[in-house]
């Protein structure tokens, strides 16, 4: 059977979106400390759904995927040890809200001088 690239991103997509509904019944059965420990795996995961919604894959990449008996728990994973770049743009968000924040500041302080 020859399946379509389109076809295999949504069996991909399907598969983690109820990968991601059983981790959400999952999570409303924790406390609320338990929920609010696991909140961002579960915003993560999320975005990792959201990526898949705006961009296909090849067919041997959703093929690769497919393999796997929970690809979304192994995406997860996988962003866990590779989210330094993720903390490097909050940290630089922050420096440069500061900066900006800075920056009109000053040039409100020199408007006033004149």
């Amino acid at each position: 059977m020859n399946v379509t690239v389109e076809e295999l991103n949504t069996q991909l997509y399907e598969r983690m979106f109820e990968e991601q509904g059983r981790f959400h019944d999952e999570l409303l059965g924790m406390s609320p400390q338990d929920i609010l420990d696991n909140a961002y795996k579960y915003v993560m995961r999320e975005d990792l759904l959201l990526s898949l919604e705006y961009h296909d894959l090849s067919k041997n990449q959703c093929r690769a995927l497919l393999k796997a008996e929970t690809p979304l728990a192994d995406l997860y994973e996988r962003w866990e040890n590779y989210e330094c770049s993720h903390m490097e743009e909050v940290w630089d968000l922050i420096q440069c809200h500061a900066n900006e924040i800075l920056r009109e500041d000053f040039l409100r302080s020199r408007c006033e001088e004149r």
